[in-house]
């Protein structure tokens, strides 16, 4: 391309109008003319950043693998300036550069970005200011990938966790129409049998017995062996065998009731009094289970902090620690991990965004599972110590080698297997700690990692 007509595409470029002639002219001096055809490979991976590319024509596009495949994270277009800039800390690029369509870039190298700051101020204001935004863009592109990665996480555990319940609800619910209608049944067929005020006082007395007692399990199955065997004599069918087993029932009631009832009347009484019970437990079971489901929504709703306006607000730590710890048990039951949660009394309440305290708690307690064996320990201690409040998430896990640990905060780098991570849970935990006015630290050696996360306690 003729050296004028690159002038005059520089000078038309968007984020260079404003420079002067003589920059314009020290850029051609110091870069050169590329282009590209679409779909073609401009940076992979992993590759440094050694290039500024002020755009002329078509769109490049950014994609990163965040462990499903390729996504496009960013584009950019004519008029725009993206790759290496002055002041910039960005060193590899995280994922393949690519163009979509025919592609023409003028490209200034690194090694002359020291110069260029000396020799044109107008292009390095227009150029830090592009930095500033693209810093702020990718920063809640991050927060906001990262959010969606916890949310599912958080939704797989979570629907593990109330599948249990739920389930329990269901059977229990089959349970109760199906011994109901045969409560009912025996109900109408001793109003038929006109029981004497002896039969009925012998009944009652049966009746409050039926109550749930604790047993070992070889005993209990002894207990519904000979309870059968009793019915069988009586000639009773013992399909209640197993739930008279569970109660104080004893053989001396079973045998006074006969002494008053026999036959079918027999029968009938025994299905009414033992039906009362197992719906009473069928019912107790119902209940339970709704209140764990609650709890789990309950716990969903302060981790996630539902409802709530993302503002500084005065935060207890207990609850939110508390919530972090049930909406992710379900991994930690998984792997038979013990999690422990320790809260100094009286511990103060810091003033913070809610919201990110629950994203960095779940971020660290989930690194802790993942870094732990089989049947590991993870404890979570928060406590005062002076001014602030610290907070330690500490695991029995192989530590983190010596030569990576320099790196655990960097955007993408992780450990993890493909598909199981995108190294940002880190990164982010720390960007918002700093929001909130926080340092996080940690120390590591084998059989022991420790996060700490100090906060400042709320004034007032």
């Amino acid at each position: 391309m003729e050296t004028q007509d690159l002038f005059d595409r520089l000078a038309a470029h968007r984020s260079l109008s404003a420079a002067p002639r003589a920059e314009l002219e020290w850029l051609l001096a110091h870069g050169e003319y590329r282009r590209y055809g679409e779909g073609d490979l401009t940076a992979a991976k992993g590759s440094t950043v050694g290039w500024m590319h002020i755009i002329l024509s078509g769109r490049l596009a950014l994609f990163v693998d965040r462990g499903a495949g390729p996504v496009r994270m960013a584009e950019w277009g004519a008029g725009e300036v993206t790759g290496a800039l002055p002041y910039s800390r960005v060193t590899t690029i995280p994922g393949d550069a690519r163009a979509m369509e025919p592609l023409e870039v003028f490209a200034i190298p690194r090694e002359h970005f020291q110069a260029l700051t000396q020799a044109c101020f107008c292009v390095t204001s227009s150029l830090v200011h592009t930095m500033l935004d693209r810093t702020r863009a990718f920063t809640a592109g991050d927060l906001q990938n990262e959010k969606m990665i916890s949310l599912g996480k958080l939704s797989a555990g979570l629907a593990h966790e109330l599948n249990n319940p739920a389930s329990a609800i269901e059977r229990s619910a089959d349970g109760l129409r199906v011994r109901f209608a045969d409560f009912e049944e025996a109900t109408r067929a001793l109003a038929a049998a006109a029981l004497t005020d002896r039969q009925s006082a012998a009944l009652k007395a049966f009746r409050t017995q039926c109550v749930a007692a604790a047993r070992p399990a070889l005993e209990q199955l002894d207990r519904e062996e000979a309870i059968a065997a009793w019915l069988a004599g009586h000639g009773v069918a013992a399909d209640d065998a197993a739930a008279m087993a569970e109660t104080e029932v004893t053989f001396a009631s079973l045998d006074r009731l006969a002494e008053e009832l026999s036959g079918p009347v027999l029968a009938a009484a025994l299905r009414w009094a033992v039906g009362a019970y197992v719906l009473r437990t069928l019912a107790g079971g119902i209940q339970e289970s709704s209140r764990r489901v609650s709890r789990l929504v309950n716990a969903v709703k302060g981790f996630t902090h539902m409802d709530q306006a993302n503002i500084p607000e005065w935060v207890d730590l207990g609850p939110a620690l508390r919530n972090t710890v049930t909406v992710l048990c379900s991994k930690a039951q998984e792997r038979a991990v013990d999690v422990t949660l320790q809260l100094q009394p009286g511990l103060p309440r810091v003033r913070a965004y809610a919201g990110e305290l629950n994203q960095i708690w779940g971020n660290l307690l989930d690194n802790a599972l993942d870094a732990v064996p089989h049947g590991g320990l993870v404890e979570m201690l928060a406590c005062r110590q002076g001014e602030r409040v610290v907070v330690r998430v500490r695991d029995n896990g192989h530590g983190i080698p010596l030569e990576i640990r320099d790196k655990v905060y960097d955007p993408f780098f992780t450990t993890r297997p493909q598909g199981q991570g995108v190294g940002l849970g880190l990164d982010i935990a720390r960007r918002l700690v700093r929001h909130n006015d926080g340092t996080i630290e940690f120390d590591s050696a084998p059989g022991v990692t420790e996060f700490r996360v100090s906060l400042p306690v709320a004034e007032g």
